[in-house]
């Protein structure tokens, strides 16, 4: 009793100092809620202590204090078991857990949720759902010995609750040990002689249901004798009603009276459950009209009982009930001003999606005016690339047709002549001879070079000249406009004939797009291209010496999308190499 006068006192003190004070922001109230709930809680004024929680659980749950709240909530847990709301308590207190769970393990963190998992363990302890509280008192147990500082209060607590339930459950072996693990102790009845003498009862009353009677009653009477020895007189009333368990069972009636009637005396100031099991022992050890009486008064207060715990819980749902009503309407006014900002925001993603829209349409049809262009430039390219095979063409059939001039018509007629001269080398004059050697000699000289030149103009000496010269255009008048100096290597080998226009336009371009690109994006002085021809495969390579990039981070601009689509079209492959001040080299293959 002196201990709940002294919490009234400290409640007292919190409501004058604290919550009657203007101008205190809402966490410290919040705080000051919550003390009150536990000290309420402690004083076993269980409607005080939930109105006080659930105070303290608003503000917690608006400022997204999430340990502070589950506490709370485990507060709130312990008062809904306690007024026998078992499945209250457990939906709050796995609320409680899912909160902790999201949190760093901490010691705090772990300390709370061992109280939750013992609360847990009384629950289904309760609704005779023994493996399940077993269960939940192993895990409290567990966190418990992982705990800093000394919690072997608390732990032997649990440790008792777990063999309570082996104990209920029938698994007597399993109580005993644990009560006997408990009982090691020899300091336990010095720091906790209340606690001991629970545990002895519960030991000796284990032993009793397992039959095992040899220690007995003596254990009983121990005790007993301890809370006497301490006023102790509430943990008191389950011995006394243990003694009558057992003395009614060895036929011992008169002793199990004494005993029976002294636990309803205890229990008669406390008005509880122990007073109900009382009342119900002795309507079985009494006969006939008095343990029709106990019986009755049994009925009557049960009655009374769950009224009064009904009553609890309706208060509880009122408390609930008017706070969502407060929250409801706080709901309304957040949705209205939520209605208002999402309105907001669509009129100004409206005005930016147009925005956008306007800007696209416009890059849109610059994007297309450019491909217009190029592939304005591609047909005049292609334009280019027929005419100059044309001009081959009629070259080459000019280059025939003198040539057949030639050695058909002059050729022939030279050779007459000679002929005819040779012929005369037979007059004898000594002059003669000699002004037609001459003559002869002269003859043979014309004939090897027309013949030499007939030759010459019948072989295709042009054949691929015209696209690397196409090239070589493209290069002096690009980097004479971006200012750059350049070398080009080709390989002769290549026979340009036989490749499609199509792959020279594309390589045409490629060469095109890099040289805008260099200028553009690179801020080089030299370029070197190279053309060669390895295993079939053509390889163009355009090396520069300019600021270079990050090939893994840089993306991919309109140039060398275009670069690459082309590569694709004409079935080849490229590869960039470049590091940051070190220049850039792009090697393409292609197939012929």
């Amino acid at each position: 009793m002196g201990q709940v006068k002294d919490n009234f006192i400290k409640i007292d003190s919190i409501q004058r100092h604290v919550l009657s004070k203007p101008n205190k922001d809402s966490l410290t109230i919040a705080i000051a809620n919550y003390t009150i709930g536990e000290l309420y809680r402690y004083s076993l004024v269980a409607d005080s202590a939930y109105a006080y929680y659930h105070k303290a659980e608003k503000v917690f749950k608006r400022k997204n204090l999430q340990y502070q709240l589950a506490k709370t909530f485990y507060g709130i847990a312990v008062i809904q078991c306690n007024e026998k709301d078992f499945t209250g308590s457990e939906v709050t207190s796995i609320e409680a857990l899912s909160l902790l769970d999201q949190l760093k393990e901490t010691n705090d963190v772990n300390e709370c949720k061992s109280f939750i998992y013992n609360n847990l363990g009384l629950v289904f302890g309760e609704l005779e759902q023994f493996n399940e509280s077993i269960l939940y008192y192993k895990k409290a147990i567990e966190l418990k010995e992982k705990l800093n500082g000394n919690n072997k209060r608390t732990l032997d607590n649990s440790k008792n609750n777990l063999a309570l339930s082996y104990k209920k459950s029938g698994q007597y072996d399993l109580a005993i040990a644990s009560y006997s693990q408990i009982l090691k102790d020899k300091n336990l009845i010095i720091e906790r002689p209340d606690f001991y003498a629970l545990v002895i009862d519960n030991y000796a009353h284990t032993l009793y249901l397992a039959k095992d009677l040899t220690e007995l009653p003596d254990l009983f009477l121990k005790a007993l004798k301890i809370c006497d020895s301490i006023g102790a007189n509430y943990n008191s009333i389950i011995i006394n009603q243990h003694l009558a368990e057992y003395y009614y069972d060895i036929k011992n009636i008169d002793s199990a009276k004494y005993y029976a009637h002294k636990a309803k005396n205890i229990a008669e100031n406390y008005h509880n459950d122990e007073l109900l099991t009382s009342l119900l022992l002795l309507s079985k050890i009494e006969e006939d009209s008095l343990a029709v009486l106990y019986y009755n008064k049994y009925i009557k207060l049960n009655d009374s009982l769950v009224k009064n715990e009904r009553n609890v819980r309706n208060k509880f749902a009122r408390i609930r009930f008017e706070t969502k009503e407060i929250e409801q309407k706080n709901i309304q006014f957040a949705r209205e001003k939520l209605w208002l900002t999402i309105i907001s925001i669509i009129l100004l993603i409206s005005a930016l999606l147009i925005y956008i829209i306007i800007t696209q349409r416009s890059k849109n049809n610059e994007l297309r005016f450019v491909q217009k262009q190029q592939e304005a430039n591609e047909e005049i390219y292609n334009l280019m690339l027929s005419q100059q095979e044309k001009i081959e063409e009629a070259r080459v059939l000019e280059k025939k047709n003198i040539s057949q001039e030639l050695h058909d018509g002059v050729l022939g007629r030279l050779f007459g002549t000679r002929l005819s001269l040779d012929s005369l080398n037979m007059a004898a004059s000594e002059e003669a001879i000699t002004t037609r050697a001459k003559y002869i000699q002269d003859l043979k000289k014309i004939e090897e070079d027309i013949r030499k030149v007939s030759h010459e103009l019948n072989a295709d000496f042009i054949g691929g000249s015209g696209f690397l010269d196409i090239i070589k255009t493209l290069l002096d008048s690009q980097t004479m406009a971006y200012k750059l100096n350049y070398e080009f290597n080709h390989d002769d080998a290549i026979n340009w004939e036989d490749i499609s226009n199509k792959k020279k336009i594309h390589l045409y371009r490629i060469i095109q797009e890099s040289l805008h690109n260099i200028y553009k994006h690179a801020n080089a002085n030299y370029i070197k291209i190279g053309i060669r021809l390895k295993n079939n495969v053509i390889l163009l390579s355009i090396t520069d010496d300019g600021s270079g990039f990050d090939v893994n981070k840089a993306k991919s601009g309109i140039g060398l999308k275009n670069i690459n689509s082309r590569v694709n079209e004409i079935n080849g492959e490229i590869r960039i190499n470049s590091k940051k001040g070190e220049g850039t080299t792009v090697e393409i293959q292609v197939p012929i």
